[in-house]
């Protein structure tokens, strides 16, 4: 695609509308059908994401495309791990993706949308069984026929994670576009030492994040999970005046 060519010859509401929808209905999706996705197709969507911007064109990703038997060798290997309690505890991160001490409001959004899943999966607060078989689906990536793992070198800092932000949100905008359904995981971060050793993946690469692609189930009640966002009035400050003329 040429990244200087005009806009499809299409009206330019409907252009706008699709941009917008392909933005909002993005959700992270937890049950895939078993559809595959063909490659040519996880090219495409890659291609178009690899355009997003980044820090004097450093372009830090790296991503690591799961099917067949390599997406299940990964996901036993994570599994065995997350269900033995020795090893587990033996886990670490690779950086901290969450706050090390949660505050309001972020503890209020982040309890509010897990308890909204489990509500719909008639998980019960305490049900420490089903909390666990329910967080295990991530290393399934949610049954979807695609699983990506995404690195970075580790000599990059904070603004190169920036720009992976807007890589990844590309790619699933992309995803959006052609009709297929995405869920960006952190989970993955916990296993990255036994994910690396799966892929032979170098020790100067981090781990950012794991997602599924896939198309999502219909027929899935946790599909139907819409988080929450706050209005733009909540989180825009408009300066449209000069400090002297709002000084008392």
């Amino acid at each position: 695609m040429n990244r200087l060519a005009p806009p499809p010859p299409v009206d330019p509401d409907v252009l706008r509308d699709a941009v917008d929808w392909a933005i909002v209905s993005r959700r992270s999706i937890r049950a895939f059908l078993p559809t595959p996705v063909p490659r040519e197709e996880i090219e495409a969507i890659l291609d178009v994401a690899r355009h997003c911007a980044s820090g004097v064109n450093t372009q830090p990703w790296q991503v690591h495309v799961l099917t067949g038997a390599a997406k299940e060798r990964v996901c036993t290997a994570v599994l065995h791990a997350y269900d033995d309690p020795a090893l587990f505890e033996q886990l670490d991160e690779p950086y901290d993706y969450y706050p090390r001490e949660w505050v309001s409001p972020y503890i209020d959004r982040r309890r509010k949308i897990g308890w909204d899943l489990y509500g719909l999966l008639g998980i019960a607060k305490g049900d420490k069984s089903r909390m666990h078989s329910q967080h295990a689906r991530n290393y399934r990536f949610f049954d979807a026929p695609v699983g990506l793992i995404f690195t970075i070198d580790r000599v990059m800092q904070q603004g190169s994670f920036i720009d992976y932000g807007m890589f990844l949100q590309s790619l699933m905008v992309a995803a959006r576009g052609r009709g297929l359904d995405t869920c960006p995981q952190a989970a993955f971060t916990t296993f990255h030492r036994i994910i690396a050793r799966e892929l032979d993946i170098p020790d100067r690469q981090v781990l950012v994040c794991g997602m599924s692609l896939g198309y999502a189930d219909p027929s899935r009640v946790e599909n139907s999970l819409v988080s929450e966002r706050d209005p733009v009035s909540r989180f825009t400050h408009f300066h449209d005046q000069n400090r002297a003329e709002t000084a008392p």
